[in-house]
């Protein structure tokens, strides 16, 4: 059953709608109760959807902890909806969690740069006024090295000028800048369609044409096959420790034209 492409898409959206209902992933014996298939079957079409990047396993390849946007373990981030909280993996995918929903939800986390509570309310079908900055470290070609690291990197700060503290103490490359409007609709567009047996990745063409839609071009922003080897520090190519140039994005984009408007192939 769980080899065909088809029963995966099953599997795979029984895992999502759970964290969206419940804040939390089925453990595999609950998978295997659902499609009435063995544990050994069970584990197989996880393994199989997590070698294919559409959720994070455990080191020892069994328990679900992430299924983007949604997190099984904290990574700084906390998504409150009207009956359910949910941990957000990183800025992006708690960004995403509201479209999801179809809720206004609180987004709480702390500014790495000066350790102070940050709260935004994020709705569904309009952006934050929060005057607060978005900074990304890992490069999109590197972010699958080590994911969980990539999404604990993707943060909120209280300004520009915390980012450039934090990067001048932790001596990290920089990454890049977004605001909360960016941010936003990077979130809210890229998992579109999230829930649905008919989501399919970006390939990493559509995935470019989606970066430049907003506005996101240049060297972080090439999904590119990156080269094997290691991917901290200096390997990312950024080394310089000031905040990257900060991304807006067009505000046409938030028009309904720009809403309903063809865009590229499904993510």
């Amino acid at each position: 059953m769980a080899t065909r492409m088809d029963d995966l898409a099953d599997v795979r959206v029984f895992v999502y709608r759970r964290f969206a209902e419940t804040g939390d992933p089925p453990a595999p014996e609950e998978v295997a109760a659902q499609f009435g298939i063995g544990l050994d079957e069970t584990l197989a079409a996880l393994r199989l959807l997590h070698d294919s990047n559409l959720l994070v396993l455990d080191a020892e390849r069994r328990g679900v902890i992430m299924a983007h946007p949604w997190s099984a373990v904290p990574l700084g981030f906390v998504v409150a909806g009207e009956k359910v909280k949910w941990w957000g993996g990183c800025a992006w995918d708690s960004f995403a969690i509201p479209a999801l929903v179809g809720q206004k939800c609180l987004v709480a986390t702390h500014c790495p740069g000066c350790g102070r509570a940050l709260a935004v309310d994020v709705c569904p079908d309009e952006p934050t006024t929060a005057e607060l900055v978005a900074h990304f470290l890992v490069p999109v070609a590197r972010m699958w090295d080590d994911v969980r690291f990539a999404c604990s990197h993707q943060s909120l700060f209280c300004s520009e000028e915390h980012v450039g503290r934090w990067l001048r103490e932790t001596r990290y490359p920089r990454g890049v800048l977004l605001d909360m409007h960016t941010l936003w609709l990077l979130a809210t567009r890229w998992y579109e369609g999230r829930l649905t047996r008919e989501y399919r990745r970006r390939t990493p063409d559509e995935a470019r044409a989606f970066f430049r839609e907003l506005g996101l071009v240049g060297p972080f922003w090439d999904n590119a096959p990156a080269p094997p080897g290691p991917s901290g520090g200096e390997r990312w190519g950024l080394p310089r420790t000031e905040p990257a140039l900060l991304a807006r994005s067009d505000p046409s984009l938030l028009s309904p034209e720009a809403r309903t408007a063809p865009r590229p192939a499904s993510p």
